[in-house]
């Protein structure tokens, strides 16, 4: 039976670099259709199936309700950035920050007087913090984005990794990050590639996550949506946003037999796979529509994730000490 287990999870392991590699080829050839493609597809199911997963998990907290305070957290994110957009560049990264300050203190506290403590403490230190200009850009836009796809996702199967031990299992994570780390060595001029109208209107309300990307690695000097749309610079980093977001979902999928996400009662998966249908639909009539219905949905499955995520370095860190020892 071990060595069953064992084969499985290097199957797993195996056909996850596959599944690297195919997303690899595609976003370099269509880096804006397949993230859009995957956005649309991919991305709900994952959302649905995910917080499903997690709170069979009692999103690894050791409250019973503590699912509550950070899906009451993503409500103010929809609000303050959909319904009443604020002009402030703090409020919606304290929102977050705040939410993963908490998922840290109901991941390592269980008093209910330390934890209220923690969480005033928490509020009067933003209330009160001075942060500079990159706040907004790592917080507000690159945590809930490509740390939340790659750093997490890559954090993830390191500590699953370091759990099982498999020669499989480290051969994915550096193929994870050697392909992350291609997009920016092979520019591939060679390939003749043209945004559409239809594409880049689509895709606008996340060009701004392209833009911060592409000042952050200092590929072009100036930077506009023609920057982002139609230059060698805007397509490295597309590129790598496209593997990002479509490997995070196939991953998921691809360890099904290991998570296990999929064992819930016939009614569950039923009413979540109608929910799925119906976002895909949304998207097929008008994309822009299915980003705004399923903003607070994505958004959600990223706040329940954060004690997860700290879940997760914590193993590693306890790994990686152990180990030392």
């Amino acid at each position: 039976m071990l060595k069953l287990t064992e084969l499985n999870n290097d199957q797993v392991n195996y056909a996850n670099i596959g599944l690297m590699l195919l997303s690899c080829v595609v976003a370099f050839i269509l880096p804006f259709e397949l993230f859009l493609f995957s956005y649309a597809v991919l991305g709900p199911l994952h959302y649905l199936t995910e917080i499903g997963w997690l709170h069979k998990k009692n999103y690894f907290t050791k409250g019973k309700y503590d699912f509550i305070a950070l899906a009451f957290l993503c409500v103010l994110v929809f609000y303050f950035s959909l319904v009443r957009p604020v002009k402030s560049d703090t409020l919606v990264p304290n929102i977050i920050t705040f939410g993963l300050v908490i998922a840290a203190v109901f991941v390592f506290v269980k008093d209910n007087l330390y934890r209220a403590a923690l969480c005033v403490l928490a509020l009067v230190g933003l209330a009160t913090a001075k942060f500079g200009n990159y706040y907004f850009m790592w917080i507000g836009v690159f945590l809930p984005t490509i740390i939340h796809v790659f750093v997490f996702t890559w954090a993830f199967m390191l500590y699953g990794v370091l759990k099982n031990k498999s020669l499989s299992g480290y051969l994915s994570i550096i193929a994870l990050l050697l392909i992350g780390f291609s997009f920016f060595v092979i520019t591939a001029p060679q390939l003749q590639y043209q945004v559409s109208d239809y594409v880049g209107k689509s895709y606008e309300l996340f060009s701004l996550l392209n833009k911060y990307l592409i000042a952050i690695f200092g590929l072009t000097p100036s930077i506009d949506d023609t920057t982002v749309f139609h230059t060698n610079a805007g397509f490295i980093i597309m590129r790598f946003i496209a593997f990002a977001y479509t490997y995070h979902y196939l991953n998921w999928f691809s360890k099904t037999s290991v998570i296990k996400w999929h064992l819930v009662p016939k009614k569950t998966l039923l009413i979540t796979l109608g929910l799925w249908i119906f976002s895909v639909a949304l998207y097929l009539v008008d994309y822009g529509i299915g980003l705004k219905a399923l903003y607070f949905l994505s958004f959600l499955h990223v706040f329940l994730e954060f004690p997860l995520n700290i879940t997760s370095f914590q193993g590693i860190f306890k790994s990686v000490f152990s180990f030392r020892k």
